[in-house]
């Protein structure tokens, strides 16, 4: 089903990439996608952006970040974004990333978890198209793994001055603290100071120091983290829109699990409204309709 011509081998990541991303948490790959492929990509966002939807999903979740013309010139964010445009899945369900990402986790089987498309306008005033320090897995505690990781995909050269991604180097390895209730509200719904001193508190308690590294990206690179990766990016001062894709994988044991919060009610996530159900009742995080394989095989 899912197979590589030699070239794409040749992307792959090596031994000793894969043994950095397990000590770092992060890896920058080199160019997967080309200048067709991503000008494609743009095309199609802006056709997004302008109301196509191949299908809409059948609900909207609650709590899905959802962009719309009527919410201005400002940080663009939209959820399940492969689910409603053809040509971005068909682009971006290309076998070479799936098997990267597949490689680094170490799994024989790779799902899609969420989708996003992500728009950055330049030159806005104060802090608002910076997005604070979190990491994934933190949100995700309806899942029961913990190898889960992101792509990241910009569709042009990417670097500090357009607000890139930015990675804290080691911070997978680190043990959550202050961990309470509130702070399952997404990220960017929360105060940027408040997470940069969480970032700060739990270096301290890991006796660790806080080390960012910026990605810098070519046009077709993408990086990846592990979901328990803090990361963040910085406000995009140049005079063009940062455009790019972020792409949350999950590995075959992934699955559902109940998360009770300190008041008894069940946690839910945006895909327990979606998903089909399992026989006992819970959300199918493997339902193919919004969480298809994008690569399957032992690398």
């Amino acid at each position: 089903m899912f197979t590589l011509s030699d070239a794409d081998k040749a992307l792959l990541p090596t031994d000793e990439e894969v043994a950095f991303y397990r000590e770092h948490g992060w890896y920058l790959s080199r160019q997967i996608f080309s200048d067709e492929e991503i000008d494609a990509l743009a095309a199609e966002q802006d056709r997004y952006y302008a109301g196509h939807r191949d299908r809409k999903l059948p609900v909207r979740p609650p709590r899905i970040a959802y962009w719309e013309p009527s919410h201005g010139d400002t940080t663009r964010n939209n959820d399940y974004v492969f689910y409603e445009s053809t040509v971005m899945a068909k682009i971006l369900a290309k076998p070479v990333l799936g098997a990267i990402a597949a490689r680094l986790s170490g799994t024989d089987q790779l799902r899609l978890f969420n989708s996003a498309l992500m728009y950055k306008p330049p030159n806005l005033k104060g802090d608002e198209t910076v997005v604070p320090w979190h990491f994934d897995r933190h949100y995700w505690k309806t899942c029961t793994s913990n190898d889960m990781l992101t792509a990241f995909l910009p569709l042009h050269d990417c670097d500090e001055e357009m607000g890139t991604i930015v990675m804290v180097d080691g911070s997978h390895t680190w043990k959550e603290v202050g961990d309470n209730d509130t702070t399952t509200k997404h990220f960017l719904h929360r105060d940027k100071s408040e997470l940069e001193q969480m970032l700060e508190e739990n270096a301290r308690f890991n006796g660790a120091v806080v080390r960012k590294v910026p990605m810098r990206f070519k046009k077709g690179q993408v990086s990846f983290h592990h979901c328990l990766t803090y990361h963040g990016s910085g406000a995009n001062l140049s005079t063009k829109p940062r455009r790019a894709f972020s792409l949350h994988y999950q590995d075959r044991k992934n699955q559902y699990r109940p998360y009770h919060l300190s008041s008894g009610a069940l946690l839910a996530y945006n895909h327990d409204v979606l998903c089909r159900k399992t026989p006992e009742g819970h959300p199918d995080y493997s339902d193919p309709a919004i969480c298809p394989v994008l690569w399957e095989g032992r690398i």
